[in-house]
């Protein structure tokens, strides 16, 4: 006579036992396709600037120092962590009026903004996106953007663009002399180089 009781019980620790199986090895294959690495920034290689436009011209802001640090999956070069944090006295437009200016219009001393990845994703149409949070005057806001990244050997460059508007920031519309504006829409574009570590 089977004893149904310890059959049961027999039977629900087989399939647990399968499913713990199953599982480890699931750990174990992502764990050999997925290979976590930081990327070393080349400053002289990258390349983060703001274009604005302004009542009959364009001009393009520089940053000449800031501090970055990025990660991701060295095999797929998904992102997984970039962070960035730059003084705006390090925001350069080839006018030393202008970025004087632009420090008195972010309040004066020494402003600083910061950029804080969040995710990435594929889109419907196959490009990359990815969403963070930017902060500029003490204002943090989410955007999303989309962005390329190519391997080649141990280099990786990441190419994207941001759209923003400052006024977003509670920064109010820059104007002078009552007949130049600066438009609020800006793009950021950052073109970030670095070695697989």
């Amino acid at each position: 006579m089977i004893d149904r009781g310890a059959y049961i019980a027999k039977l629900i620790t087989m399939i647990m036992n399968q499913r713990n199986l199953a599982t480890l090895c699931g750990f174990l294959f992502a764990a050999t396709l997925g290979h976590a690495a930081t990327l070393d920034l080349d400053k002289e290689r990258s390349r983060i600037q703001v274009d604005a436009k302004a009542t009959g011209h364009n001009f393009t802001g520089t940053l000449s120092d800031y501090t970055a640090s990025a990660s991701g999956d060295a095999e797929s070069i998904k992102p997984s962590a970039f962070t960035l944090s730059w003084n705006f006295t390090d925001l350069k437009t080839d006018d030393v009026k202008r970025d004087a200016e632009m420090v008195k219009w972010l309040g004066g001393g020494t402003p600083k903004g910061s950029f804080k990845f969040v995710k990435a994703w594929t889109d419907k149409a196959g490009n990359e996106q990815g969403m963070g949070t930017l902060t500029i005057n003490g204002v943090s806001k989410s955007v999303s953007f989309p962005f390329t990244a190519k391997k080649d050997g141990d280099w990786v460059t990441i190419d994207g663009k941001v759209s923003m508007d400052y006024q977003n920031f509670s920064l109010p519309i820059i104007r002078a002399m009552a007949v130049m504006t600066v438009e609020p829409q800006l793009v950021v574009r950052f073109h970030v180089v670095g070695k697989v570590k």
